[in-house]
């Protein structure tokens, strides 16, 4: 089972991709919202993080250059989301991948998947 640790700052996301993603088979740890999200990460040493961009204390681009610059941080699989297109700044600052909200479930399935396995 992949574990897959969740920086999101809306509670109502949180709670809908808690519940997909489990539902899925996947473990999920969800972070509170002005949690340090690289210690976080490389302390749950997730098999893939799902960021959101815009965080309410915190901007996951930054969060994102920060975890590449760790130990432990540089390979770690991070699925970077916004309701804004951000694709081209997190594909630079060393996101795996990027999906735009508002998503369909499967479209993030199988975004998970992609990037696990890349």
């Amino acid at each position: 089972m992949a574990k897959v640790l969740l920086a999101e700052d809306d509670v109502t996301m949180v709670s809908l991709l808690k519940t997909l993603l489990t539902m899925e088979g996947y473990e999920v740890v969800a972070l509170d919202s002005d949690a340090d999200i690289v210690e976080a990460a490389l302390r749950e040493q997730p098999d893939l993080l799902l960021m959101d961009v815009l965080l309410l204390h915190q901007n996951g681009l930054d969060e994102l250059k920060k975890l590449r610059a760790r130990k432990g941080g540089e390979s770690m699989r991070v699925l970077m989301t916004s309701g804004l297109d951000f694709k081209d700044q997190c594909l630079a600052r060393g996101a795996n991948a990027f999906i735009q909200k508002p998503f369909m479930p499967d479209d993030l399935l199988a975004a998970l998947q992609s990037t696990l396995r890349s």
